[in-house]
């Protein structure tokens, strides 16, 4: 059976249950990284020597980085409904993945670090922070508006699952923000997906 490592709390590792669970895949799960046994173990080392979840075990096979497990989960189960096989479909459904990673979520991390894990190394920058998500959430707002329902139109597909995860945070973590329509109506819609409803909109930051 498929292993994951990592505590499910992680926005990382929730990536990869929503898309075992899109599979309908089951697995096993083991708790590492912050409250469970640090990623700097010895042991896990050995799983990762980067340090850091999720990992997975799909047989003698290991694989790191929370993006690329959901797209080889994709592929290797024939999920092309998800992530669509035809070279440009595929590229724009990755960028979508890559960009809520990256610009996307840089303004989330200060202000999840600043206001849910109370770290004060980023006490001074949640406003900051704030300001960037803000402007991020309003510009996939109108993209939503023009373009959606979906980052891909009228498809689900795993460019879905990362940006569905920064998009929980934004509602889940209590601040001063503005009301955008269209993001609002993209996360009920997603919540009409059980595993959304399990490992996303769960009230979980």
């Amino acid at each position: 059976m498929l292993k994951v490592y990592g505590r499910a709390n992680s926005i990382n590792v929730r990536k990869v249950l929503w898309m075992l669970d899109e599979i309908g895949l089951p697995y096993e799960r083991e708790d590492w990284g912050r409250g469970y046994r640090p990623t700097d173990d010895p042991v896990f080392k050995d799983i990762n020597p980067f340090g850091v979840v999720p990992v997975i075990d799909d047989g003698s096979f290991r694989l790191r980085e929370s993006n690329a497990i959901v797209r080889y989960l994709a592929d290797k189960h024939g999920r092309n409904d998800l992530y669509p096989k035809a070279a440009q479909e595929r590229a724009t459904v990755e960028a979508w993945m890559d960009w809520a990673s990256t610009d996307f979520a840089s303004g989330m991390r200060p202000v999840f670090h600043g206001l849910v894990v109370k770290n004060p190394a980023y006490a001074n920058l949640v406003q900051d922070g704030a300001k960037e998500w803000a402007a991020q959430m309003r510009r996939f707002d109108r993209y939503l508006e023009a373009r959606g329902p979906y980052v891909m139109g009228s498809t689900f597909t795993v460019g879905d699952i990362p940006t569905g995860l920064v998009v929980n945070r934004w509602f889940a973590i209590p601040f001063d923000k503005p009301e955008f329509k269209h993001l609002t109506a993209y996360y009920d819609r997603l919540a009409d997906r059980p595993p959304y409803k399990a490992h996303g909109r769960n009230g979980t930051p």
